[in-house]
């Protein structure tokens, strides 16, 4: 498999929507199968993905592969179509993927928790009619958060009734993967000020994507600001996401389990490349008496540490990923909230892995480590970008209010 990228837009510039693809997308069976394309893109996708970091490029070429080989309908049910493979397996491959371009790992994360959502409240019409898309190749981005409101949650995009249709206004950011995507999920509220996802087409007059998104991590994630100025969204389209909260599913902890995933990703390359360094251009220190730095006792306990916390992070995410497959099959309030504090206690893992072993890296590499050349500061950024979804600091307290308390976490999508 050959891909290749095309160079972005003007920064700042609106982006055209593009086009579908012209086959369908392949459909995975088996969980086999899923890893092992995961691992073939991965090895692809990891070729070029300093140098699209260095110049943000985006990656269309390797986005269509992705999208493409079937990964990103795994989760679509059986009786629809579907795969329905385990979150385990989602999780396992957003990993892999993330390890080797964790800015393509992201990408697909709304797409799939909207998948998710579709599962839960969606009416069978739509169900069939949506899941039918997501399997044929059909990307979803995403127009969630808006920038400047006091909390993650305010929103201030409606959408009121025109008969057949809904029409939509308002202005989002951090739209992650919505540049190039083939339809935008936008949460926009009704007149009772409930969420809804509304779906809108790449391309529906009076949705403009612009490439704005200049963070200095994660720089591909195709994000920006999306303005949707009376956009028209079939009520075919027009999912009650509310409805995912009122009662307990699995739709919150689904969205945060798959950021956990790509933390882990980024975590596993940062040690790959700083066990490559060590081993092959870093220097003995000249008060070891070593001719070699990976001889280093120092570093090798490093190493090991960080070794035995990635195994522990992945094994964590595992359990994370089946308590969400159990949900799923049996919800309920307490096996949501397992769900729920498995996903947390994942994610906290996770998140300080990535800092710690993007850190560690310059410290065990030393100084040449930092040369413009080698790009390995791209692993911090990217860590410390990501990580900032939501901070870990108010996932302890919702491990410790539920084991001393009993008090189940909130229902919402960073839950």
């Amino acid at each position: 498999m050959t891909v290749h990228s095309l160079p972005r837009a003007s920064e700042g510039a609106a982006v055209p929507p593009v086009a579908r693809p012209k086959a369908p997308a392949h459909v995975i069976r088996t969980d086999d199968e899923a890893i092992a394309i995961a691992k073939e893109l991965a090895t692809e996708f990891a070729r070029g993905a300093s140098q699209r970091d260095r110049e943000r490029i985006w990656p269309l070429a390797e986005l269509d592969a992705f999208s493409q080989s079937g990964l990103w309908s795994i989760s679509v049910p059986k009786i629809y179509g579907g795969p329905e493979l385990s979150y385990v397996t989602l999780n396992r491959v957003i990993a892999i993927i993330a390890e080797a371009d964790p800015s393509l790992g992201q990408i697909p994360q709304n797409h799939l928790g909207v998948v998710a959502a579709i599962r839960t409240v969606a009416a069978e019409a739509q169900k069939t009619l949506l899941f039918a898309e997501v399997l044929k190749g059909t990307r979803f981005g995403n127009a969630f958060s808006e920038f400047g409101s006091k909390r993650a949650v305010d929103f201030h995009t409606t959408w009121t009734d025109a008969g057949d249709h809904v029409v939509v206004n308002g202005r989002k950011f951090y739209a992650s993967g919505a540049l190039l995507a083939h339809r935008v999920p936008i949460v926009a509220l009704d007149d009772q000020n409930r969420a809804w996802y509304a779906i809108a087409d790449r391309g529906a007059q009076g949705l403009t994507v612009i490439d704005d998104w200049s963070s200095f991590g994660q720089r591909t994630t195709l994000s920006g600001t999306v303005i949707l100025d009376n956009v028209k969204v079939p009520k075919t389209h027009l999912i009650p996401g509310y409805k995912g909260y009122e009662t307990p599913s699995a739709d919150g902890p689904v969205f945060q389990v798959i950021q956990a995933a790509v933390d882990l990703g980024i975590a596993r390359a940062a040690i790959a490349d700083t066990i490559d360094f060590v081993k092959t251009k870093s220097r003995a220190w000249v008060d070891s008496g070593l001719d070699h730095a990976w001889q280093d006792p120092y570093t090798i306990q490093a190493i090991g540490d960080l070794k035995l916390r990635e195994r522990a992070s992945a094994a964590l995410l595992d359990v994370a990923s089946a308590k969400i497959d159990h949900a799923i099959a049996e919800p309920g309030a307490e096996t949501v909230a397992e769900a729920q504090v498995a996903t947390a206690e994942a994610k906290v893992l996770t998140t300080e892995l990535s800092i710690a072993a993007t850190n560690k890296l310059f410290e065990l590499a030393g100084t040449r480590s930092t040369l413009a050349e080698h790009n390995l500061d791209r692993h911090w950024r990217n860590a410390r970008t990501h990580t900032l979804h939501d901070p870990v600091r108010w996932k302890y307290a919702i491990l410790g209010n539920y084991y001393l308390n009993g008090v189940n976490p909130p229902s919402h999508a960073w839950s």
